[in-house]
């Protein structure tokens, strides 16, 4: 069953996975890029100051980062503990990947810190900020990047699905403390 799982995640990400010339190239190395979103992590930053203030921003911004410092040790946890082979290393597909400046990731990707990030981010964000629109920018943003790592040829579907289950699972927790917190600042 797990051999069965593993080939249908090959196959999935080879059909994901392409050339899609200089362009795409570009566009998914920019938005692969972790210093690329720090306008988008302004705005965040800015749109709960309008609605909260400063106070109750500063403690969701502490909370966010701590989603963050959280979500990437449970990916460095997963990719120590539970080994697997990232597609530029998985032999058996490896001159098959389309990589993009050469990139190939360290050895293995068991789950995305990226999508795993990016998801909690959105997830906590969005649940303060509650605009729809903010709401279907903010996932498709989470999607587009976590997209960007698949045709960077460095994570699996499944290591994203797996990131992005860690980061909104993370969220929910995180969203259930800073509402705690939020409380026991205002009595």
């Amino acid at each position: 069953m797990l051999n069965e799982l593993l080939h249908l995640d090959q196959e999935l990400f080879l059909a994901l996975n392409f050339d899609g010339g200089a362009f795409a190239d570009r566009l998914f190395w920019l938005a692969s890029g972790k210093l690329t979103w720090v306008p988008l992590y302004l705005l965040i930053v800015w749109l709960l100051w309008r609605r909260y203030g400063w106070k109750q921003t500063l403690v969701a911004v502490a909370f966010m980062a701590l989603c963050v410092v959280c979500v990437d040790q449970i990916a460095n946890f997963f990719k120590t503990f539970t080994p697997k082979f990232r597609p530029t290393h998985t032999e058996a597909i490896a001159d098959l990947v389309h990589t993009v400046n050469g990139y190939r990731g360290g050895l293995y990707g068991t789950v995305s810190a990226h999508a795993a990030t990016l998801f909690s981010i959105a997830v906590f964000s969005l649940a303060l900020v509650r605009s729809r629109v903010y709401t279907v920018c903010i996932l498709l943003w989470a999607l587009f990047v976590s997209y960007s790592r698949i045709y960077l040829g460095v994570h699996f579907p499944m290591d994203i699905l797996l990131g992005v289950t860690a980061g909104i699972v993370t969220a929910a927790v995180a969203l259930k403390l800073y509402r705690k917190t939020i409380n026991y600042l205002e009595r």
